[in-house]
């Protein structure tokens, strides 16, 4: 990610150059004056990221959120001019540059639309689930499942999930999954307030859960105060006191009547933090998570990152994965039936519902927000799963 915005940033001070040469002397002290300050902002969240690698010896929660608004601005001051500045670089014609400065202004008012409304304009998506392996038992079985809090980086995380936890209990839930990130970098993060208000999640059987990337404290620079195994621990008995399961790497059971059905949860393998947000497929080895699973009863795997299921898949026959992580990168817009994101150069799968098969895969947008505080067209997303019986 750091390499396409130190790219973009080198290409956007490039085009800034070349614009003001073609309105202001290049000899002049004006000239320097100006192309020095645009320089800086073009460059702005390569400058922060060095200063905060120099100066700091940890990532706390506060410079997240510092880090958040930078980009915001960054996005605000540098990409939404580039049209304006490129048309300026590249032609003569005003009424290029007049088209140009009118694309500047959509994006601007597009980017703080996101940020003020988009953000927590949550979105209930319904979804069918229809199998022949579900017990009859479980047809019309409720599942909500919800992913990608951050809650280090929400900018009124009491107040924001408050209003999750009651769109979720208007849905009268069987059962809640949560695929992972609760936090930004540290278990802290859940604070007394917090604390109170997850604990208003309403549901018939049991909240499940399983750990992000950014749960397993893979983001904990000073790894000598807190490492990343001790954050791990503490998360899990936060969740554990809320009354949740967290799954980590188990699997557990739901009974109705004589029939029953397997929920696994797969913890995000350390091995792939190199990896998780590129295109290739590492190879996890999943048997021993799933080796006292019968395969012939319906199972529900949650998986936080979705590259994972064509080796859940390769290993076992989980009827339905539910995962999340990838947040549509909190850009995407629809045309027609087609839903455009840069996820897709990224991800093979990347939002929605998928079918291989009879088997299932369905990821979740997410609630929060990471890198930046807001979402373009990408909303916060609450999925209902309706599980029907296919006779």
């Amino acid at each position: 990610m750091i390499w396409i915005i130190a790219l973009f940033s080198i290409a956007i001070a490039y085009a800034d150059f070349l614009c003001i040469r073609r309105i202001v002397d290049c000899r002049s002290r004006k000239f320097k004056v100006i192309i020095s300050i645009l320089w800086v902002i073009d460059l702005m969240p390569l400058i922060f990221s060095v200063i905060c690698f120099l100066l700091t010896s940890d990532n706390p929660t506060w410079l997240g959120i510092v880090s958040g608004w930078i980009n915001f601005i960054y996005m605000i001051a540098v990409i939404a001019h580039a049209p304006l500045s490129i048309a300026i670089a590249t032609t003569s014609r005003k009424w290029i540059w007049c088209m140009g400065g009118v694309v500047m202004g959509i994006a601007i008012w597009i980017f703080f639309y996101s940020m003020i409304k988009t953000r927590t304009d949550y979105q209930i998506k319904r979804v069918v689930i229809e199998s022949s392996n579900l017990p009859k038992e479980f047809d019309g079985y409720r599942i909500v499942q919800i992913s990608d809090l951050h809650i280090g980086t929400m900018l009124d995380a009491e107040k924001e999930i408050e209003e999750i936890a009651e769109i979720c209990n208007s849905l009268q839930p069987d059962m809640i999954a949560f695929t992972g990130d609760m936090v930004n970098i540290r278990y802290s993060e859940v604070n007394k307030p917090i604390f109170r208000v997850l604990q208003k999640f309403e549901y018939r059987d049991m909240l499940y859960s399983v750990l992000g990337n950014h749960d397993i404290g893979t983001y904990i620079k000073d790894s000598i105060s807190l490492t990343p195994e001790a954050n791990t621990e503490r998360l899990i008995e936060v969740q554990n006191r809320l009354g949740w399961i967290v799954l980590d790497n188990k699997t557990d059971y739901i009974k109705r009547g004589n029939d029953s059905i397997a929920i696994t949860g797969i913890s995000f393998p350390k091995a792939m933090h190199k990896k998780q947000h590129s295109s290739d497929i590492i190879e996890i080895g999943l048997e021993e998570i799933y080796a006292t699973v019968p395969k012939d009863i319906f199972n529900i795997t949650l998986s936080h990152i979705p590259k994972l299921w064509d080796n859940i898949l390769a290993t076992y026959p989980a009827d339905l994965t539910l995962a999340g992580h990838v947040h549509a990168m909190q850009m995407a817009v629809k045309i027609g039936n087609w839903r455009l994101s840069p996820s897709r150069l990224l991800y093979k799968r990347w939002s929605g519902l998928y079918d291989q098969n009879g088997y299932y895969l369905y990821i979740n947008d997410g609630i929060g927000y990471a890198m930046y505080p807001m979402r373009v067209g990408a909303r916060p997303e609450i999925t209902l799963l309706e599980l029907k019986s296919r006779k």
